[in-house]
């Protein structure tokens, strides 16, 4: 992956000034560049050529999906280290807009690139916008590397968000005031085009930066597990079967879940087909409710409370009332997937998992969400054993020791500020 391709940095971060990398503090003096905006599959290719010389290319996207089931692309935007950084560019340093929307301009030269594995692609929280050139041609960019995955490892909290990134390491101010604009609208005002342009400009000077740092703690192989993640094609594959497992009930009935389960399957479907938004077909309350009324007939749907008006007619309800008979009378019921009740004082034995991740995260600087979640404690807590939590690099930081206040090894003492894992004896 993405580790062997970041040794340039060591040399970079030999030099320092002022306590910052010395090659990070010409990024940040670097003037704007004026915005190059792409339209043609010409210079999409010519550019995607520069950027096959160069060691990485920051990239982002802007999209839509407000009024869609699927993203709709509207911009993306790619920037290339300055000069002197490239494996014999002429120029580097340049950043560009990609406008997919203007002309009939082929991605296929962003696509080769993307599966060009001497250049690393960088993004900030990746997922949607690798979800976008998934559902499209199939593609994942790789090598990968994920900047707010990188920041969560280095120390820099839960909520790396880009706009922290920037103040802390660009040291630089970021204009967001066009993040909710429409991104579909042509032409693109001038300050949608700088703010754009920004969100790769200054990404060149966060990658460098937690690139180096990874290889100073020696923990690239913790981001990989996780970019892995992100590269694995079932991560943007939505089955219409598993949908029901998303909608969170508070009843745990085989027959309230078999209902729940068809109509789920018949939304997804439903929204797939006609690329709208899972609730402008219904709601997951509604959705619930109707689970729990089992309307037999149009007249039947016209008494919920919680029902849009276009989905008590027409197809909808055709496929609503399907679903509740096909759950009604369903053989193979599903499992309830609420919280197992498990053992007694799994509740005590969860809220210890608790602090005893919050001490482990704190030692070693990495965010707690990222070795475990709250319902992976509660899962512990309950016995499960097959979990990401458990294993990996996170059994080293928090799963092994994990393992063993559950099995009564171990205990937990206060002492000052600090929290102390003291051996059972006896």
């Amino acid at each position: 992956m993405f580790v062997g391709q970041i040794c340039f940095c060591t040399v970079i971060f030999q030099r320092r000034i002022g306590g910052r990398p010395a090659h990070i503090e010409r990024l940040r003096r670097m003037s704007a560049p004026a915005i190059e905006t792409i339209t043609t599959t010409e210079a999409l290719a010519a550019f995607c050529a520069e950027a096959k010389t160069m060691p990485y290319v920051t990239l982002d996207t802007e999209f839509l999906r407000e009024r869609t089931y699927y993203s709709k692309l509207c911009l993306i935007q790619a920037a290339l280290p300055p000069a002197g950084i490239g494996k014999g560019g002429s120029g580097g340093g340049r950043a560009v807009l990609i406008d997919p929307i203007v002309g009939n301009m082929s991605l296929e030269p962003l696509y080769d690139l993307f599966r060009h594995q001497a250049t690393v692609k960088v993004f900030h929280a990746a997922r949607q916008d690798l979800e976008i050139f998934y559902h499209d041609a199939g593609v994942l960019p790789d090598p990968l590397f994920d900047t707010q995955i990188a920041a969560m490892v280095c120390g820099f909290g839960e909520q790396a968000g880009y706009e922290t990134l920037v103040k802390k390491i660009a040291r630089q101010p970021l204009d967001k005031s066009s993040r909710f604009t429409d991104w579909s609208r042509r032409p693109l005002t001038e300050d949608q085009a700088a703010y754009a342009i920004a969100d790769v400009i200054h990404l060149r000077a966060i990658y460098e930066y937690l690139s180096a740092q990874l290889q100073k703690t020696g923990r690239g192989p913790w981001v990989e597990e996780e970019v892995g993640v992100l590269l694995d094609p079932e991560t943007y594959i939505t089955r219409p079967d598993e949908a029901w497992e998303r909608v969170r009930t508070r009843s745990g009935s085989p027959r309230f879940l078999a209902v729940v389960r068809e109509l789920a399957r018949f939304r997804e479907i439903y929204a797939q087909k006609n690329d709208v938004p899972r609730s402008r077909v219904y709601k997951d309350d509604a959705l619930i409710e109707l689970a729990s009324t089992r309307p037999l007939n149009e007249n039947d749907l016209g008494k919920s409370r919680l029902l849009l008006r276009e989905a008590r007619k027409g197809e909808i309800a055709t496929g609503i009332l399907a679903a509740v008979k096909a759950g009604t009378e369903a053989k193979e019921l599903p499992k309830a997937t609420l919280e197992e009740p498990g053992r007694p004082g799994n509740a005590a034995l969860a809220d210890l998992l608790r602090v005893l991740l919050k001490a482990k995260s704190d030692a070693a600087d990495v965010a707690p969400k990222l070795i475990a979640s709250s319902a992976d404690l509660d899962a512990i807590a309950s016995g499960a054993r097959d979990l990401p939590a458990l294993s990996g690099w996170r059994a080293e930081v928090f799963g092994k020791d994990a393992l063993r206040l559950a099995a009564g090894e171990i205990a937990l003492s206060a002492e000052g500020g600090a929290v102390r894992i003291v051996p059972v004896t006896g």
